[in-house]
Order: C-alpha cells, then structure tokens, then sequence
C-alpha cells in the first residue's frame, strides 16, 4: 500500500478548475518532484493534500485512511506537513522559538530542536534571532526545520528554491539530502528543473491540473519532462 494516495481528485478556485481528476500514489519513503508552469496546479494540490484546500471530488488517503475532508490539524498529527511557499514565518518569534512552537502540534519522534539544528547547521548560530531579520535561505532552511519537528512522515515542500540566490540554493539542498537519507517521504514542488532531477525518485510533470508525464528519474530525459512541461510534443516523447 502506497502511503498517500490520490484518486481523481479535482480542486476548483471558484468556478476554475485548477485540478483535474488526478489520480497520483506516492510510497513511504519516496521523494517525488512535481514541476510544471505556473497555473499547473502544483500548489493548489500540496494544499489539498495537508487539508488547506477542500476538494470539490476525489479521495486523498494517507497510511488507509481517508482524509479528503479530515482538518489541516488532524493531518499533522497524523504526519503530514507542508512548507508553503513564502515560508509563513512567525516573523517576531526567534528561529528557536519557531521551532518549539511547530513541535507542540506534532508527533514525537527522531526529530527534536537538537536534531534539526544538526541537520541544518546554519540555524545553529541564528537560533535566537526574530524571523523577521533572516535571509531567504535561513528563512527556508528554518520553514524546513520547522515542519520537521513536527516528526512529519509526509513532507510537503512547496518551491523550494524560489526567490533564493545560488548560495543558499546549495545549503538548503545540502541539508534537504540528510534529511532524505534519513528516509523522509517527500513531494517537493521545484522550479529548478536541474534541482528536481538529481533529488527526486520520481519526477511529476503537471499541465492544466493534469499529469502528463511522470516516471523514474532515470527513465525520463530532460527534453521529454521540458516538452511535456509546456505541453509541446515532437518525435520519440513519452505520453504520460
């Protein structure tokens, strides 16, 4: 059995459909990329899946149990957690006490203050500064660190790299590596095509609210992901 599950969900903003019948299984222990351009619906689906978006039809089933219309809070209890994109720091609070707040809403388990600290080094000299004065890639690297506490065994990461200079692109990814030798379950959306490919098992391509390419990395050339990434066809591509 797979550990998240989705069957033909579909996810509206109003009257657009930004999500279209997906049907999508991730297994425990797996890292999948989704890439796609911007309106794909890559978003819209990590916020289904941790219960920030209610779906319009479908079923979400995590470990067997249904979720579709379970509270974003039970979900983290359960091991779900999403780093949204723009981080959603409490800006006032220090990095620390980001962290000891995220802890109180999750699981115990392997990840405590200490252990995150360790997995993302640069936090330890920032553990006592506001949010508010962080770069981009500290502010990630603790958004990161803040789901993780929480003992998550389905972590959402939305646009990783988004906005953040090559630098902090590499700590974060350096740390985001230890933290999948660990064997974390992972859905990453990632506008670095380069990024996703050498981080990911599987690599999800959406178009339009729908997958249209999807395989093992090895599996899939980088022409046949850009092709399928701007809806394009041309000789020997791959259908999804």
């Amino acid at each position: 059995m797979s550990l998240l599950e989705i069957d033909r969900l579909g996810l509206r903003h109003g009257l657009l459909e930004a999500v279209r019948d997906l049907s999508l299984r991730v297994a425990e222990g797996e890292t999948v990329a989704l890439v796609g351009a911007n309106g794909a619906g890559k978003t819209t689906l990590l916020r289904a899946i941790a219960g920030a978006h209610r779906p319009s039809s479908g079923v979400l089933s995590f470990d067997g149990t249904d979720i579709t219309r379970m509270a974003a809070h039970r979900r983290v209890r359960l091991g779900i957690a999403l780093v949204p994109e723009g981080r959603r720091l409490f800006p006032a609070l220090t990095v620390e006490e980001n962290l000891l707040v995220a802890a109180q809403a999750g699981r115990a388990g392997r990840w405590t203050l200490e252990t995150v600290i360790e997995a993302f080094p640069m936090l330890a000299r920032l553990r006592r500064q506001r949010a508010a004065t962080l770069s981009g890639g500290e502010q990630q690297a603790t958004a990161i660190a803040r789901a993780l506490v929480t003992n998550p065994r389905l972590l959402l990461l939305d646009e990783v790299s988004l906005g953040l200079a090559p630098l902090a692109v590499d700590a974060v990814y350096e740390s985001l590596a230890r933290v999948i030798e660990e064997g974390a379950t992972i859905v990453l959306v990632e506008q670095d095509l380069s990024r996703a490919m050498n981080v990911a098992d599987r690599v999800v391509c959406m178009l339009e609210g729908r997958i249209v390419l999807e395989g093992a990395r090895g599996e899939l050339r980088r022409e046949q992901i850009t092709d399928a990434y701007f809806g394009l066809r041309r000789a020997g591509s791959v259908d999804a």
